[in-house]
């Protein structure tokens, strides 16, 4: 079973309110098709619909569950959302009562590393000295307040080490070698009551034989958030995915006017596609860190087995 489910440990915050400091901004990531899901969601919908605007457990999608716990941490001024032009469709009626949210808007899909690069630069031309956290919108969290916790603590760590980049880490159910698996090294401190080590090895969606070997040495599922200092973050892709940095610095000359949009079509021409947890994340990286997650509820809806999984959970 895919559901990290651990028993509860005390709430890190004993208000709904978690709000960080002003210089956070958080990336959610709402741009990708759901291959996986098409035929479910075409049978829920009458017609196909990216995963992140479907709605499986409760009464909001998934990009509305998203939200709504992110801005636990960050105020919607602060939050933007990475999108397809394709999606404007469903997206319209996702933010009706969150005009403040940021929509940046990709003319075609390049990949999960453009979708954390672009904001990266959009966020940086507004604000040099941010903090970002990124969180995809695929995922099913039952204890937010919890786990926004505990990204409020890592955000601290990082703030105080801003070369850093840091993951959060899932312990694992199962060896399932469809998730990016993460080795941890040696332990550089803490956030919170939970450690924060340097990663020595991540690979994304091993061998099955390769999945049990990281099971049984206790490595933890790359949940896809992290939090980094948006400098750090640039830089890491022009180490790790040079075309695409070379394509994305060039539109802070147009932040904020009437061509920006422009820019951002200009650029997608000729950037190259690339994987963010391939390109960057299994690269070299020499300063980037995981934090275990707390005790929690945690699932990513990337297939059909696990939505089935998570709802079955929720009914029983």
């Amino acid at each position: 079973m895919t559901l990290t489910t651990l028993t509860l440990a005390e709430p890190l915050s004993s208000t709904p309110d978690l709000r960080s400091r002003g210089d956070l901004w958080a990336v959610v990531l709402a741009g990708g098709e759901g291959l996986r899901l098409r035929a479910l969601t075409r049978e829920m919908y009458g017609v196909a619909r990216p995963k992140q605007f479907a709605t499986f457990t409760g009464s909001k999608s998934l990009l509305r569950q998203t939200l709504k716990r992110v801005t636990l941490l960050v105020p919607p001024e602060r939050i933007v959302v990475v999108t397809q032009a394709s999606h404007a469709r469903f997206l319209g009626a996702e933010l009706a009562d969150l005009p403040a949210v940021h929509v940046l808007s990709q003319p075609s899909d390049r990949g999960t590393a453009a979708g954390v690069l672009l904001p990266a630069h959009w966020i940086r031309a507004r604000d040099p000295h941010a903090m970002v956290a990124v969180f995809p919108a695929d995922h099913f969290i039952l204890e937010e307040s919890v786990f926004m916790g505990h990204v409020a603590e890592v955000v601290d760590y990082v703030r105080e080490h801003p070369d850093w980049l840091v993951l959060l880490g899932a312990p694992p159910t199962d060896p399932d070698p469809d998730y990016g698996w993460i080795e941890p090294g040696l332990r550089l401190g803490w956030a919170g009551c939970g450690a924060v080590h340097q990663v020595r090895a991540f690979r994304e969606k091993p061998s099955k034989e390769s999945a049990c070997r990281l099971f049984s040495l206790g490595c933890l599922w790359n949940t896809f958030i992290f939090t980094a200092g948006v400098a750090a973050l640039i830089d890491a892709g022009r180490a790790c995915v040079p075309l695409l940095h070379d394509r994305l610095v060039r539109l802070a000359v147009f932040a904020g006017t009437q061509f920006e949009a422009w820019a951002v079509r200009q650029a997608y021409l000729f950037a190259p596609a690339a994987d963010f947890s391939r390109s960057v994340l299994a690269s070299t990286l020499p300063r980037l860190a995981v934090a275990r997650l707390p005790s929690c509820t945690w699932c990513d809806m990337g297939t059909p087995e696990r939505v089935a999984r998570t709802r079955s959970a929720q009914a029983g």
